[in-house]
């Protein structure tokens, strides 16, 4: 049974489909909301911190003091050596705590995309039975402009090229979402600063197609986690056996 540790930013950004995933494994989770003033609980007995992403930017420290004391957190947890899934907002955060530089990105990438291993990727076990390229679902603006000292880059896009890293042995951060259900995209359009990065990007109306867009590729989005969480689930039970 896994025991994880979610530190979420917004309510809407939850682990998704993992719960799922999780609760018919026999797991379980704590879900910390920080933007509610939540505290940190202490790290033990818990198995893996899972990220997950928000509308803040690592860098709007005086806007959101909590940052502060959550890199802290994600420093102190990946040092340890212990399993880490940071995803969008969470990849970010990963690479700010650890050395790494988060700042605007060449471009918006809002929609479903494609995203591409690199060779260290399609090696890695997190990525274990995925194709080279795949399909996902982004939404961001900021980046993750320099990977963490020793960082492997594991996945690129032409205008992200850190798409996904690995720092250490087993913490990684995605900066695509792999979480998605059928209420994702409604939910995060709620979302005032989601909606209008949206309509930035692909005009006005864009939610109404995003989500049509999405429905149709969720059973493949949803293939594609399920593998991805069986391996970082894979990931946790040999660094327990360690």
């Amino acid at each position: 049974m896994m025991r994880v540790l979610v530190f979420q930013h917004i309510p809407v950004e939850h682990p998704g489909i993992f719960r799922d995933f999780l609760t018919a494994g026999g797991g379980a989770w704590d879900a910390v909301e920080l933007d509610a003033g939540e505290p940190i609980p202490p790290f033990d007995g818990y198995d893996a911190l899972w990220v997950m992403g928000g509308p803040m930017d690592v860098w709007q420290e005086r806007e959101h003091p909590w940052l502060v004391a959550e890199k802290r957190a994600i420093r102190e947890w990946v040092s340890a050596g212990r399993p880490f899934l940071g995803v969008c907002l969470g990849h970010q955060l990963l690479a700010a705590a650890m050395g790494g530089r988060v700042g605007p990105g060449e471009a918006p990438e809002v929609g479903v995309m494609t995203v591409e291993l690199t060779d260290a990727g399609r090696a890695d076990p997190l990525f274990r039975g995925l194709p080279k390229t795949k399909t996902c679902l982004q939404w961001h603006g900021a980046a993750v402009l320099e990977a963490p000292p020793a960082a492997e880059v594991l996945a690129r896009s032409p205008v992200c090229p850190i798409q996904a890293m690995r720092v250490g042995a087993c913490a990684y951060g995605l900066q695509y979402h792999v979480e998605a259900t059928k209420d994702t995209v409604p939910e995060w359009g709620c979302v005032p600063e989601y909606e209008a990065a949206l309509e930035a990007v692909q005009g006005q109306g864009a939610l109404a197609r995003f989500r049509e867009e999405t429905a149709r590729h969720l059973p493949g989005l949803n293939a594609a986690a399920r593998t991805l969480y069986d391996n970082f689930a894979g990931i946790v039970a040999g660094r327990r056996r360690a």
